[in-house]
């Protein structure tokens, strides 16, 4: 299924395609800020439990020191902030994921050279996948990539000048709010708009302009799709269940609902692969052109190398490796197909399903079980954030091999600064799962690791999950819907409905779609900004 949304788009004049977009200055730039980048990711993962999106804070430092450099051009400021970004999400893959290790077992060895196989493993195959995948997500259904168009946006802002005034505006405003809220606790983060009760599940909104602003980029649709699916799982299945007598408690109904959330995921992840199996069917050999061998033979060659590498490092053993590299494939595509269409991109859930998948079939050691959801997750979040990078870099013009290359070198050096910077927070700052660093994702990685809560409703949800894919519904932001708090899907929600009222009353309507989009913009870079700067302070 096709999601097209009308955007803002603005012809770049005078960009010299012919000079290599990766430049020694702008290398030097992008590693520096991946560096700091990185470490603070860390930290604010393990701490708070949450990953702002960097893209567009990025985005701003890139141009703001290469803007007025010489001879510079877009292209180079886009390769610049892919690389800056990379190790990002390259962190919270390590930090949603291993600190489960050692919650479970504090005895537990893995080396900081592990732990680096591990993250540079998860970051390659990330790239490797994220090459297959873009042509299909990007050029061909045209996924909205939120964080990747308000990049755009913020990119054309500040080099052409072309509706500055409004995305600084919100995106200024954006950061204000998001400071005095998080920064000075003065605003709460989420509020109750019903408490619940013994039949019905609360209510709550997420108080966050940059969920507004997602809501409203990827429009009506999905955004309504996103809280059908939450209406449906809190506020249908949970108090019929509960009046029918079906779920004994609340608790029981909790876990038939994210199990069934999951299932509608991975449902959509199986549904994915029937449908390319069809496809590749019925083209036979006269579609099944070089083009995608070209793709494919390099990601099989690594595929393998990769398996040699984890087996030979880690515990994992050759079967244990031949199905991860199967389970990274189809998560890294359920990742960026999340990300585009909502924004969102929950790796550790995908992490625990693969675990899962491993413990079922081979009961894996306890290394073998993190090392397995380690490399998944790392190759989810990088997926997600080279997917956002590719969605600026297609509507700018960059040429999508430098932008690989560089999320390559970004993912690969982050790896290693990720690596270092966990093995670091856990000794300076006594281990995990305390105060000082609860990690609450790998606590539900830990938890997930005996299996899943309610196998019934995961196999209900993957089935559903496959036959609305199938028949062209989207059933992965459906699942998210079913599956993640409240709070979330009703701020996307009321960001969707707010820009399409604004839309319609504008008497221009070209004019107030080209606004839509820079407020949109302004809002999700306004909050990931300060959420950035805030955890580069923490860490501090």
């Amino acid at each position: 299924m096709e999601y097209t949304r009308p955007r803002l788009v603005y012809k770049i004049r005078g960009m010299d395609t012919s000079r290599n977009p990766i430049t020694v200055r702008g290398l030097t730039v992008g590693i520096i800020g991946l560096i700091i980048i990185t470490a603070s990711s860390m930290y604010v993962a393990l701490r708070m439990g949450a990953l702002p999106w960097p893209t567009v804070f990025v985005t701003v430092v890139s141009m703001a020191i290469l803007g007025k450099a010489k001879n510079s051009t877009l292209e180079e400021i886009n390769c610049t902030h892919t690389l800056m970004s990379a190790g990002a999400m390259v962190a919270g893959g390590l930090a949603f994921t291993l600190p489960g290790l050692w919650m479970l077992d504090s005895e537990a060895e893995l080396s900081l050279f592990q732990i680096a196989v591990i993250a540079v493993t998860g970051a390659l195959l990330g790239t490797f996948f994220t090459m297959i995948f873009r042509h299909t997500l990007i050029e061909k259904e045209k996924l909205p990539y939120p964080m990747g168009e308000a990049a755009y946006n913020t990119l054309i802002a500040g080099k052409e000048g072309k509706g500055a005034p409004i995305l600084f505006s919100s995106l200024t405003l954006s950061a204000a709010f998001t400071f005095i809220r998080d920064g000075l606790g003065k605003i709460p983060a989420i509020l109750t708009v019903f408490g619940g009760s013994t039949a019905f599940p609360s209510l709550a909104i997420w108080v966050s302009p940059m969920a507004l602003g997602i809501g409203a980029i990827i429009g009506p649709v999905l955004a309504l799709m996103w809280f059908l699916g939450t209406v449906i799982g809190y506020f249908i299945l949970t108090p019929i269940g509960l009046a029918s007598g079906f779920f004994a408690s609340m608790a029981d109904a909790d876990s038939f609902r994210s199990s069934l959330g999951i299932g509608l995921m991975i449902g959509t992840g199986i549904g994915v692969a029937i449908k390319a199996i069809i496809t590749l069917m019925r083209r036979g050999r006269k579609n099944g052109g070089s083009s995608i061998k070209r793709l494919i033979v390099p990601a099989a060659a690594f595929s393998v190398f990769a398996i040699i590498i984890l087996v030979l490092f880690t515990e994992i053993t050759i079967p244990e490796g031949i199905l991860l590299i199967l389970g990274v494939y189809l998560t890294t595509y359920l990742s960026a197909m999340l990300t585009g269409q909502t924004g969102i991109n929950p790796m550790e859930i995908f992490a625990i399903l693969v675990l899962l998948a491993a413990s079922v079939l081979f009961s894996p050691t306890i290394g073998a079980a993190f090392s397995i959801a380690g490399v998944t997750a790392v190759a989810c979040g990088l997926t997600g954030d080279v997917m956002n990078d590719l969605r600026s870099g297609s509507l700018i013009g960059t040429r999508p091999r430098y932008q690989i290359i560089a999320e390559g070198i970004g993912g690969v050096i982050g790896a290693i600064v990720a690596a270092v910077a966990l093995q670091v927070l856990a000794t300076s700052m006594g281990g995990f799962g305390t105060e000082a660093l609860p990690a609450p994702q790998a606590a539900a990685v830990a938890a997930m690791a005996g299996g899943l809560d309610n196998p019934t409703a995961f196999a209900i949800g993957t089935a559903i999950g496959i036959i609305l894919f199938l028949t062209g519904m989207p059933s992965a932001t459906f699942g998210l819907g079913v599956y993640l708090p409240t709070y979330i899907s009703s701020a996307m929600a009321l960001g969707a409905v707010i820009m399409e009222i604004a839309k319609k009353l504008g008497k221009n309507k070209e004019k107030s779609q080209e606004n839509a989009a820079l407020i949109s913009s302004g809002l999700l870079g306004g909050e990931g900004i300060t959420g950035v700067i805030i955890a580069i302070a923490s860490m501090l």
